[in-house]
């Protein structure tokens, strides 16, 4: 059963020019990943400075292998940092 992943990031102006090398980093190695289908990224339109991805993996394993990652970790954690806040995740599946 494939699951979304949805991440949410509030993203300051003075910081998007530090924070996208590291959302490009983290993007290229994540659709390298085994079980990793999709993803897109948006911005809110009516509040500047929130994003969104929602990315699609195969399972909640496949997702969570990856989130655990030590390599992604180390670059989620300097985004963190930047952005003086957690990112927020939220995983949903299909309902039966």
């Amino acid at each position: 059963m494939s699951v979304k992943i949805i991440i949410k990031r509030k993203v300051p102006k003075d910081m998007e020019k530090e924070l996208l090398p590291l959302i490009k980093k983290l993007r290229i190695l994540t659709t390298k990943q085994p079980g990793y289908i999709s993803g897109e990224t948006m911005n809110r339109a009516d509040k500047p400075g929130q994003s969104l991805v929602i990315s699609t993996w195969q399972s909640v394993e496949d997702w969570e292998r990856w989130a655990n990652s030590p390599q992604r970790k180390a670059i989620q954690g300097k985004i963190d940092a930047l952005l003086g806040e957690k990112t927020e995740y939220e995983v949903y599946g299909h309902t039966h």
